[in-house]
């Protein structure tokens, strides 16, 4: 009841504020304010602001509210729990036929795909080739 009062008196005081700035020529204005002041209004009229009136003052509904809160704690503590153990949960399984996940390829892409039998030889020349190639390609 005092809820209802409340939203009516907030409404009632909105369209005075509406009437205001309608006087001074702010039609616009005016018309937002007063669209915002109906929603108390509409709200009474649906019930919601006496549903929520009961459930705020409801020991069964914060005892729910309780539980929920509970539930969603026990998610986020198994989601924490899995996220910490991620790769050092997985490194320990192997996957049973790993070569079964892994795309056929043909000769051609065989071949590419294995390594060159003479790896290079890597000396201080080759350390500086791609910075080389950078200077060179801006003219340096």
């Amino acid at each position: 009841m005092i809820a209802e009062t409340v939203c009516s008196a907030v409404s009632a005081a909105g369209l005075g504020i509406a009437v205001v700035t309608a006087y001074r020529r702010r039609f616009l204005a005016a018309a937002r304010v007063a669209a915002y002041s109906l929603v108390p209004v509409g709200l009474v009229m649906t019930g919601i602001v006496g549903w929520l009136a009961d459930t705020a003052f409801s020991p069964t509904a914060w005892a729910g509210f309780g539980v929920l809160g509970g539930a969603w704690l026990l998610f986020a503590g198994t989601r924490a729990v899995e996220r910490r153990r991620g790769a050092a949960g997985r490194a320990g399984r192997e996957a049973v036929a790993p070569a079964a996940s892994a795309p056929s390829l043909g000769q051609a892409g065989r071949a590419a795909a294995r390594p060159s039998a003479a790896p290079r030889a890597s000396g201080p020349a080759d350390d500086f080739s791609d910075i080389e190639a950078i200077l060179k390609k801006h003219g340096i």
